[in-house]
């Protein structure tokens, strides 16, 4: 009985443990990845057709400070490790054109 709760206390403790670091880690998301501030910036749901320049602007400078430093990191950290799954180009740019990258 007693080694039936220490190895089902050592399970629990490492499924609770593991979902704490993934969480800290963010793991491996960036802002680009949230729908929440992406959406915005999209007509349709599935993210794929960018609303025009005007509407672009708008919605860039509705986003919070921290919000757009948060997006403009994550475009830039995508132009420095720049391959072939990078899936934000013409959103980027237009970050970039909006003052978005330093």
């Amino acid at each position: 009985m007693n080694v039936k709760m220490i190895c089902f206390g050592a399970m629990a403790l490492s499924m609770v443990a593991g979902s704490a670091f993934a969480a800290a880690s963010g793991a491996g998301t960036s802002a680009l990845d949230d729908p929440a501030k992406m959406q915005p910036f999209y007509t349709d749901s599935t993210m794929k057709k960018m609303r025009s320049s005007d509407e672009f602007t708008r919605a860039w400078k509705a986003l919070t400070p921290a919000d757009q430093k948060l997006i403009a990191a994550a475009c830039d950290d995508e132009a420095k490790n720049a391959n072939a799954t990078n899936t934000h180009p013409e959103f980027c740019s237009s970050v970039k054109a909006n003052g978005g990258s330093k």
